[in-house]
């Protein structure tokens, strides 16, 4: 069964989107090329564990990092999953593959205090891009959105008399997000802006480049990147980290993890568990503040 099956699958049964096809795609064939190079072998159905593990050795010792390789092996399991679903195969290579070990990934919100710094001290120029670019910002730490759900994001998501956007998920599922009073006015502060653009390619598509093109991911993380340098000394500035930094500010202020979850667009709790340690911590300031049995 070629790779092109599987890929197909992926867009029309999993509805998984671009970028994770792509992804999936991309270690799957590099996995064939060295099973070719290396063991002279033209079919992905007649490999056996010894060669996963042989490709696994490969890219470490190319410094692939194990973050890295876990995510390839991840890839791989999935096209034998669906090897073993249509029958072409009896048993997947990896059904006694173990992950490698990867240092915990510590990301750190913003604080509330940039957030305040950056939404109200920052001079943002009064024109089209910076208008757009503080509402880029805005949309991020207020809907806790993804980075592809906001560059997709389209004038008729916005529901102004209910003060609410649609936003189309993963694997293409949608979910209503509440839009705050500041952010609904920003965004008719910006159209008033993007009224004054000379042509635009698709009217319909919310946040566009000076130019009238639909603004890309890139932009967005160099957006984020230019702003937050401002007023952040954190390393790590990106459109995900403001989308950790709603989830924390949200449960730190109580709410309720299931709510969160439904913001998210998160299938399961535990995706919106990662981000709770942070409001634990504020908890356990709380706690010990307040318990009488906690002696100054």
């Amino acid at each position: 069964m070629s790779v092109d099956a599987f890929i197909s699958y992926l867009q029309l049964e999993k509805n998984y989107s671009k970028h994770t096809i792509q992804a999936y795609e991309r270690d799957i064939r590099e996995f064939s090329s060295f099973c070719e190079e290396h063991h002279d072998v033209s079919s992905l159905i007649d490999i056996g564990y010894p060669m996963v593990r042989n490709w696994i050795v490969h890219l470490s010792s190319n410094e692939v990092s194990n973050r890295s390789i876990n995510r390839k092996i991840s890839s791989l399991r999935a096209y034998y999953k669906f090897l073993l679903k249509i029958g072409d195969i009896s048993a997947s290579p990896l059904t006694k593959h173990k992950s490698l070990k990867t240092d915990k990934k510590v990301e750190v919100p913003f604080s509330e205090h940039e957030m305040e710094e950056m939404l109200k001290a920052i001079p943002f120029d009064d024109d089209f891009e910076g208008t757009r670019d503080k509402l880029i910002i805005e949309l991020l730490y207020a809907t806790g959105m993804r980075r592809a759900e906001l560059v997709n994001l389209r004038l008729n998501n916005i529901d102004f008399s209910q003060n609410t956007l649609k936003v189309l998920g993963k694997r293409n599922k949608e979910r209503i997000i509440p839009l705050l009073p500041a952010t609904a006015s920003l965004i008719k502060t910006y159209l008033k802006h993007r009224s004054n653009l000379e042509k635009v390619q698709d009217p319909g598509v919310l946040l566009l480049t000076q130019s009238g093109l639909k603004i890309y991911e890139t932009l967005v993380y160099r957006t984020i990147n230019k702003y937050f340098s401002l007023v952040s000394p954190k390393v790590k500035k990106s459109p995900h980290i403001l989308r950790h930094t709603f989830a924390t500010h949200l449960l730190n202020r109580g709410a309720d993890l299931n709510s969160v979850k439904e913001l998210l667009g998160h299938s399961s709790l535990a995706s919106t568990q990662v981000y709770t340690h942070n409001s634990i911590a504020e908890l356990k300031k709380v706690h010990q503040k307040a318990h009488p049995r906690n002696k100054e």
